[in-house]
């Protein structure tokens, strides 16, 4: 019979994060989103929750959406806004909220007047077209926008312009408590540790405790991490986990993070 789950204190704040593409699915295209947006919602104090890689496929969009909005804080997806045929998310989001999916005036004007130039043809004006109701995200690299539904933010694919509309996406977040972390490594292995981290992680509710083993130009080991928001419960956890080490006869090392 399995041990009941450790219960892990739950932020106010969460996201899901929803990588839209074929091309992450098929191995072409390598994500970069997930750590780096997972990065700068967690400096707000904003735990991702949930991230996932979704095939252009109109019915796998709506459920994630639907799905995620309703359980988290905010969702906020990259790829599929672009103007050839398999661009779906915006229509996909449209069935999702289930409004119409139709030209948006402000990001139609953007658009004809960075294309006044060029041949504005139906792809290109396909990058106008969003749910009703959708507030537009600044696309300061190429124009084009991305956009907002209630809590969902929608952003381009391409990693230069996701990460500069990701900075007026969090200048509209709410943040909660920042989640901090610490860390400490010996030379034990699992095996040792399970029984004493479990008792350490029982002691403090509120913490959040796990171990990840490596190896390093001296060998194996393995590193502790504890982390939580309350700085005075990780410094107990932390002189704990190192006492811990210390009765298995191991020197005990603090690792930056």
């Amino acid at each position: 019979m399995s041990e009941d789950p450790v219960q892990k204190p739950e932020n106010a704040v969460t996201a899901a994060i929803l990588v839209i593409g074929d091309e992450v699915l098929s191995g072409r295209t390598q994500d970069v989103h997930v750590s780096h947006m997972a990065t700068e919602l967690g400096k707000m104090g904003i735990a991702v929750k949930e991230a996932r890689i979704i095939a252009d496929d109109r019915d796998a969009i709506v459920d994630a959406v639907n799905h995620c909005r309703a359980s988290y804080t905010y969702v906020l997806t990259t790829g599929g806004i672009g103007p050839t045929h398999d661009d779906i998310t915006s229509e996909a989001i449209a069935a999702a909220f289930d409004v119409p999916y139709e030209f948006q005036p402000q990001a139609k004007a953007l658009l004809e007047d960075y294309y006044k130039d060029q041949d504005f043809n139906e792809g290109r004006q396909r990058m106008a077209k969003m749910p009703r109701g959708a507030e537009l995200i600044d696309n300061p690299v190429s124009v084009a926008p991305g956009f907002q539904m209630d809590n969902v933010f929608v952003m381009a694919g391409v990693p230069s312009i996701a990460r500069a509309m990701l900075q007026s996406v969090l200048a509209r977040l709410d943040g909660g408590a920042v989640l901090l972390s610490r860390s400490v490594s010996s030379r034990a292995t699992e095996g040792q540790i399970a029984a004493p981290l479990r008792a350490i992680q029982d002691k403090f509710p509120g913490l959040m405790l796990g171990s990840y083993p490596y190896y390093r130009n001296k060998g194996f080991g393995l590193s502790v991490v504890i982390r939580g928001t309350d700085v005075a419960q990780l410094d107990l956890a932390v002189a704990e986990v190192e006492a811990m080490f210390r009765a298995l006869g191991q020197e005990p090392e603090r690792d930056e993070i």
